[in-house]
């Protein structure tokens, strides 16, 4: 958990400097507690006292020692002698989410909006027909392919040579999907132990990932402007700072759950950062391809931090059923990834090997295609939630697989039991909180058929005003399969 001490400027950066509507001390206490709900506020931070607060946001003395006296009524900070006021989140029915992950098929009357993954393509039978066809090349061994099919780490190690960042196919391991990857470098850089500074709100996977492996985590909040999400390196390093944290989980491309993209122009300064703190950094690039504005191909971080792991999958750009994932590994931790690969398993299958080699090598006009679908899909669902739901706010990314929309109540919770009533399966923001909170976001994937994104939008308002009308929180509960 975050152990970090927020500056009263800090503070008054997250919540503003007023004017504060009467009584100021209400107004101050909603701000500060919106801001721990959001996240923006990690769990775990140290708030500056109540005179540096005070200062920083224009008010006196006195209204910050009630605002502070009314947070910790409410749970949303404990003071305790020697630390001072430190963030939590107040109890609720049910506890904290739980981030792993129950897989579990929706009904066929049932939209299914907890994954950002696509039914199996038109192409994919050609390529399982090609792959088969080799596959007698492979039966007279083993079968074992620790490291992966030569071929296609070649074909990935010269993806990456072309986006900016020489690769030699060694430093390519086929994993089984990018969350394989992700657990290998955590276990091999942390050995079951130590602190990853991870985004907040995050993957779910990356979480129970994360907390499987042993490692503590230390949540850096994300901004949100008006223009959306987006990454403040300077408070990134106040955090890493503080904390000593040694490595790292990071989405810079189409993040997800926001589809925040990390500008080309920051690239550097969030590289130099990394390398300022010691840390190694797992970039998830999971999503980097499906840039849906015309932008290029975001220049892997790896060309900024060269000591630093980059996960990357087929499950988003062809098939998810695949589960082929893959690392690129600097050239000196080749042998303790491998090492460590070895104690979780032998290698991916042969066969949906050779399916992702072919679908490789028709990868411009199958991504292509793709971009055509999901752009189209996004411009709907975002028109849809407009006209519907007036109240909620919707910036609409660049790339990625879904909506990350951000309600005017903490009802995500409410939101999510409420839809099941009509025939909408949702998962609620704090299964993206790696710390608690954001119970006023809820993440809309545009990944499901164009018959059933028509439906959505009215479907979601019935939720939304059932929602509203319920007059206790509900816990989000255990998310469905989340991808």
């Amino acid at each position: 958990m975050s152990t970090a001490v927020m500056s009263g400027p800090r503070l008054a950066d997250i919540i503003g400097t007023g004017p504060w509507p009467g009584p100021a001390y209400d107004s101050l206490t909603a701000g500060i507690s919106r801001a721990i709900g959001d996240g923006r506020i990690p769990v775990g931070a140290r708030l500056p006292s109540e005179r540096e607060a005070a200062a920083a946001t224009g008010l006196s003395r006195t209204t910050t020692s009630r605002a502070f006296a009314k947070l910790r009524e409410q749970g949303f900070v404990v003071t305790r002698r020697g630390s001072g006021s430190v963030v939590q989140l107040p109890e609720v029915p049910g506890g904290r989410i739980d981030h792993l992950l129950t897989p579990a098929g929706a009904d066929e009357a049932e939209i299914d909006l907890t994954c950002t993954a696509s039914v199996a393509p038109p192409w994919l039978l050609g390529a399982y027909e090609r792959a088969v066809a080799q596959i007698h090349a492979y039966l007279p061994g083993t079968g074992y392919y620790p490291s992966g099919l030569p071929v296609l780490k070649e074909l990935i190690a010269e993806s990456y040579t072309t986006r900016g960042v020489r690769t030699a196919p060694d430093q390519i391991l086929i994993t089984s999907g990018a969350f394989g990857a992700v657990s290998i470098a955590v276990r091999a850089l942390n050995e079951g132990r130590g602190r990853v500074l991870i985004e907040s709100p995050t993957y779910p996977n990356a979480i129970a990932t994360l907390e499987g492996a042993g490692a503590s985590l230390i949540p850096y909040p994300l901004e949100l402007s008006s223009a959306g999400h987006h990454w403040d390196i300077d408070a990134m390093d106040h955090i890493a700072r503080q904390t000593r944290v040694r490595s790292a989980y990071l989405i810079p491309d189409f993040h997800n759950p926001t589809g925040a993209l990390l500008p080309e122009e920051q690239r550097p300064e969030l590289g130099a950062m990394l390398r300022r703190n010691s840390m190694v950094p797992i970039f998830d690039e999971s999503l980097v391809e499906l840039g849906l504005d015309g932008d290029p191909t975001p220049t892997p971080m790896a060309a900024f931090v060269p000591d630093s792991i980059t996960a990357g999958s087929t499950s988003k750009i062809f098939w998810g059923g695949l589960r082929v994932g893959w690392m690129r590994i600097p050239t000196h931790r080749i042998e303790a990834m491998a090492s460590t690969r070895l104690s979780l398993d032998l290698g991916a299958p042969v066969l949906e090997q050779l399916v992702a080699v072919e679908l490789m090598r028709d990868h411009d006009m199958i991504v292509g295609e793709y971009r055509v679908k999901l752009r189209a899909a996004r411009d709907s669902l975002a028109a849809q939630v407009r006209a519907h739901l007036p109240s909620w706010q919707v910036i609409v990314p660049s790339g990625g697989m879904a909506l990350w929309c951000r309600l005017p109540e903490d009802r995500s919770g409410a939101l999510a039991v409420a839809a099941r009533r009509h025939g909408l399966s949702l998962v609620s923001g704090p299964n993206f909180a790696p710390a608690g909170g954001l119970d006023r976001w809820i993440r809309l994937p545009y990944t499901v058929s164009e018959t059933q994104l028509g439906e959505v939008g009215p479907r979601l308002a019935a939720a939304w005003d059932d929602a509203l009308k319920f007059t206790d929180r509900v816990p989000a509960g255990r998310a469905r399969t989340v991808a």
